[in-house]
């Protein structure tokens, strides 16, 4: 099962990639904001409550959809490109995964805990 769910993570990247096609954007800003939402993790600083609520809007996948989906509505390229670099990066995460965070740690994660128990 764990295969399948990266497969389908890994298929959703694809699509975030094969969409970018369709903006007037440089490949090489994907590239240098791909790893933009993980300043979530800044939140991290203050405390782990704070860092999952940080965290986890930052790798929210309604967040990009709507996102994205609110560029579409209203013509605004810049909304479609920041929806997709959020779909993306979320999408990769999940892939190697990195779930959305639970409050307690960094490591407890919706995909279960990360790393050697």
């Amino acid at each position: 099962m764990k295969n399948i769910l990266k497969l389908e993570e890994l298929l959703m990247l694809a699509l975030a990639i094969y969409l970018f096609t369709f903006l007037d954007y440089n490949w090489w800003l994907f590239a240098a904001f791909f790893l933009a939402p993980d300043l979530g993790m800044l939140g991290y600083l203050a405390n782990a409550k704070i860092g999952a609520f940080t965290y986890n809007i930052t790798h929210h996948k309604g967040i990009a959809i709507a996102s994205y989906l609110s560029g579409t509505f209203f013509d605004i390229p810049v909304l479609m490109f920041a929806g997709l670099i959020l779909f993306a990066h979320s999408s990769f995460d999940r892939v190697l995964g990195y779930g959305l965070k639970y409050s307690d740690n960094f490591k407890n994660t919706h995909l279960g805990t990360i790393g050697r128990p």
